[in-house]
């Protein structure tokens, strides 16, 4: 349980893998709000950075679908990759680390034209919230 009057803690992380596609790409930036118990700020549709079960030096982003005994199902938002609950089960909920709040989007590219540079930059920042999916079928990495 977080102290009273302690703020949260904020950190920018790059995203890397597929498994969260098309709500984040490879190379994306994500400002996480840090928690100090699992289940204290997350939310059904949530994107999450948690322990990997299996491999517990490996930290992954996936949305938290729904909250189970024992803790959190995770699941990635592409459906070609399966590492997520359907392969580790439910995650407890201290190795549920942060909440995504925000998404950058880097340029892939160089923008030749103004219509370019404006294009990336009216959706190169998004906030993520559990109803803005593109899909109600989740999956991630």
């Amino acid at each position: 349980m977080r102290e009273q009057g302690a703020r949260p803690s904020w950190q920018l992380v790059e995203v890397t893998g597929p498994s969260m596609a098309p709500t984040l790409l490879h190379g994306d930036w994500l400002l996480i709000q840090k928690i100090s118990s699992g289940a204290e700020l997350v939310r059904e549709g949530d994107v999450v950075v948690l322990k990997h079960p299996l491999q517990q030096d490996l930290l992954i982003v996936k949305r938290a679908v729904e909250r189970r005994e024992g803790g959190w199902w995770v699941l990635g938002d592409n459906t070609f990759v399966e590492n997520d609950s359907r392969e580790f089960g439910t995650v407890p909920d201290d190795m549920v680390l942060a909440r995504a709040r925000g998404r950058f989007r880097p340029p892939r590219e160089l923008q030749r034209s103004v219509a370019g540079v404006a294009s990336w930059a009216a959706s190169c920042v998004r906030p993520l919230r559990p109803d803005r999916s593109l899909s109600r079928r989740l999956r991630a990495r």
